[in-house]
């Protein structure tokens, strides 16, 4: 039996969280085309089974947030969770965008970290789809001879191309372990979490451009029942102005947010869903040590690592 963890990592809106839930083969991490969408760590597993149907290998994927300079103390808590993720892994997945070809000050200091790390590390060339070959083997050749990566690979996260032989190469830099988990289990990180992303990522699609990064949520009700969950959660937002936006005219764009988020959370729990959403305004929350600590923003990467 072989396992370990593998934390992923990169500037943010490279295909992280993509390329997790294309690996596990379901959805338990937030996309959006807008950068910083992923803010705390999310655990993903998966489990490989031999020809006789026994697990011989298991993988705890870390997806982090997307490392960047911070504005504020949620970017901070969210860079340094990224950052901190490279002690406490057994191998490094590096990724980068196929556009990005070796010149972007954002890599240049992931790659900094990275060649001090002695941990095991691969690179991945994601979206690999949006360019011809000449110019992925330019990018190849450039990090190829930086001498930092164990192997390197160009993936298309989103249709899933090269992401089996992605999984082979992680596979033989695992060494000998336990299982950390049962093998149908994808993922530790708690229902009434996954949920209160959800409501969050809605949020986010359906807000455009004009309210992403100020947007938090809050489970404040979790209620399983018989044949239906009823849950309760709020939208936090930083400003008035914004709550407004959030409502949308005659309620219309919140009550959009609330039905494909209680679509998406019917569909991960497998159960009927009662979803009750209500908007609140908390003024630079995202500068709030008690705040980011109320909406689990805290530093405790290492214990959640590993709990």
């Amino acid at each position: 039996m072989k396992s370990g963890f593998i934390g992923i990592i990169g500037r943010p809106n490279v295909g992280k969280s993509t390329l997790l839930n294309s690996i596990l083969g379901e959805k338990i991490a937030i996309t959006t085309e807008k950068p910083q969408t992923t803010r705390n760590t999310i655990r993903g597993i998966y489990t490989h089974m031999d020809e006789d149907n026994e697990p011989d290998c298991q993988m705890i994927f870390i997806d982090t947030p997307g490392i960047h300079k911070p504005k504020n103390k949620l970017g901070s808590f969210m860079t340094d969770s990224a950052v901190n993720t490279l002690k406490e892994v057994d191998v490094i997945l590096f990724l980068i965008d196929s556009e990005y070809e070796g010149d972007g000050s954002g890599d240049a200091y992931i790659l900094d970290i990275l060649s001090q790390n002695h941990t095991p590390k691969v690179l991945v060339i994601n979206k690999i789809d949006k360019i011809d070959p000449e110019t992925f083997q330019r990018i190849y050749n450039h990090y190829e001879n930086l001498g930092v990566f164990d192997a390197i690979v160009g993936t298309n996260a989103k249709s899933g191309q090269n992401v089996d032989e992605l999984l082979e190469i992680l596979e033989d830099l695992m060494a000998e372990g336990p299982m950390f988990f049962p093998p149908e289990m994808i993922t530790d990180n708690p229902e009434r979490f996954l949920v209160s992303e959800i409501i969050r990522e809605k949020a986010l699609l359906y807000l455009n451009d004009e309210v992403p990064h100020g947007v938090a949520v809050e489970i404040e009700k979790y209620e399983e029942l018989p044949g239906i969950n009823n849950i309760s959660a709020v939208i936090y937002c930083e400003k008035d102005s914004h709550k407004g936006i959030i409502i949308g005219q005659g309620g219309k764009k919140l009550k959009g947010i609330g039905k494909s988020a209680r679509i998406e959370a019917e569909a991960l729990l497998g159960t009927k869903v009662y979803l009750e959403l209500f908007v609140k305004v908390k003024k630079n929350w995202r500068q709030s040590d008690v705040m980011l600590g109320n909406f689990g923003y805290v530093a405790s990467w290492k214990t959640d690592l590993h709990r």
